[in-house]
């Protein structure tokens, strides 16, 4: 019989890893970085709890790096066997790992520096891995079409249906002799823009279902553009800054074209909305090598006139120079920069340029793991720590979370009930969720009737 050992994103989110056993090879699903508070997470990154000799084969969801972000550290400890992924998220990825280590070199240099000249309060940094062993993890990928089963080690058949999650992302569905074990990854919504509705997959066993909002619901939509268009009415209306955290890999996206449909409309003020992220430049055009990953609407847009992910008054930003010219423009304008949880990257040095002025708004549109800084900025805190300095926090913060990518409380429960129509499922297991989340899902579930419900912590295991 086989097994799933939980060893990431089980009892918290981010870091998603977990290692199935099977009687004749050894998979793992997912290698994602820990995201959180800088020390702890860099020590859990750094001692990465697989043995990479010991695999056969890696399984991707998708291109997040709290799911893909660890591979080249898997890598650099002499994994050399294949990574299976769809083939844009195999596309995206070879821009986002070369983003992660460009990123952590970045942060490292600024850091260090930092403490050199002002004795800043905060630990030295080394990076976790480097660009040559990108190099060497980009070469592993096997790209993977949905829908089509394939022998990744033996005794294990891989299938990849559409997760709806961003693009690429899969549901990993195993076949282990006579079980079938499913992997939501990170599981999406339905009727969203951009992609099409996630599928179901049928005759499994066992299923591993991601709980981020499993007790929260999100608002439609359709809401989100009428509660962004007045965040930016009332900001133009005071002179300020529009500052969005966002992840480049679909959220950013999703933003472009609801500026486009505010400015379509007539409701976005005249200010400059700037895409500064050279990360989110180039997923953008992987955005356009990869139609089959788009609902009908969307294809209909992007074959239409080409200028799906364009609006006057957009400019996307790569420079150094033109995103430092973006802090020092006197106007009232909107910046959409990474990273999502404002943990590193660009926003950090907007977040510091702009924090402290009470004309700002900060837009918060996605998850926000605890012991982030965007987590903090959601809990309002009056001060926050801004590369090792404390901070005023005098802007207006604006949480809308009806942007997320993550199924809410209905849609993973509807989710889990479906699979249990389409096959003989017996057991759940919750992940990537905190405990609040888990709790309010597994007693959904357990209502429902799916009585074998569980929230493994790390390192538990699971009989499949």
């Amino acid at each position: 019989m086989s097994e799933v050992e939980f060893l990431g994103a089980a009892q918290e989110v981010t870091g998603s890893m977990h290692l199935v056993r099977a009687s004749s090879a050894n998979v793992l699903l997912d290698c994602g970085l820990v995201q959180g508070h800088r020390r702890e997470s860099f020590d859990r990154n750094r001692n990465l709890p697989v043995d990479a000799a010991a695999l056969d084969a890696v399984v991707l969801s998708h291109a997040h790096v709290d799911h893909s972000g660890a591979l080249p550290l898997l890598v650099k400890r002499g994994y050399r066997g294949p990574i299976y992924a769809t083939p844009a998220t195999r596309d995206l990825c070879a821009a986002m790992l070369v983003d992660a280590a460009m990123v952590q070199a970045g942060d490292a240099r600024f850091i260090n520096r930092a403490i050199e000249r002002h004795g800043a309060d905060m630990d030295s940094v080394e990076p976790l891995y480097d660009l040559e062993d990108v190099s060497r993890t980009l070469e592993l990928f096997v790209g993977l079409p949905y829908h089509r089963p394939q022998l990744i080690a033996r005794g294990v058949t891989l299938t990849f249906l559409d997760a709806g999650h961003v693009l690429g992302s899969a549901i990993c569905v195993l076949d282990l002799a006579d079980r079938r074990l499913a992997f939501t990854g990170d599981l999406g919504r339905r009727d969203m823009p951009i992609l099409r509705d996630p599928e179901i997959p049928t005759g499994v066993h066992a299923l591993i279902m991601e709980s981020t909002y499993g007790n929260r619901l999100h608002e439609p939509i359709e809401r989100m553009d009428d509660a962004l268009a007045e965040v930016l009415r009332r900001t133009h209306a005071r002179g300020g800054k529009v500052v969005i955290p966002s992840f480049a890999l679909e959220r950013a996206q999703e933003l472009i074209l609801a500026f486009k449909r505010l400015q379509h409309a007539g409701r976005l003020p005249p200010m400059p909305v700037y895409l500064d992220s050279p990360l989110a430049v180039k997923l953008t055009d992987v955005f356009r090598m990869h139609p089959e990953c788009f609902d009908r609407e969307t294809r209909t847009m992007l074959f239409g006139h080409g200028r799906l992910f364009e609006f006057d008054g957009l400019e996307y930003v790569s420079s150094v120079e033109d995103s430092k010219a973006i802090d020092a423009s006197p106007a009232p304008l909107v910046v959409i920069s990474g990273s999502g949880m404002a943990e590193g990257g660009r926003v950090l040095h907007h977040l510091r340029a702009f924090i402290e002025d009470s004309r700002t708004a900060v837009v918060i549109v996605g998850f926000q793991a605890q012991h982030t800084l965007g987590r903090r900025l959601v809990e309002r805190r009056p001060r926050v720590r801004i590369f090792g300095v404390e901070r005023d926090r005098n802007a207006e913060v604006v949480v809308l979370n009806g942007f997320s990518a993550h199924a809410d409380r209905r849609e993973l429960v509807e989710f889990a009930l479906a699979v249990r129509e389409r096959g003989s499922l017996e057991t759940v297991a919750l992940v990537h969720g905190e405990a609040p989340a888990q709790a309010a899902l597994k007693g959904l579930l357990v209502e429902r009737g799916l009585t074998d419900v569980r929230t493994p912590a790390v390192h538990d295991r699971l009989r499949c």
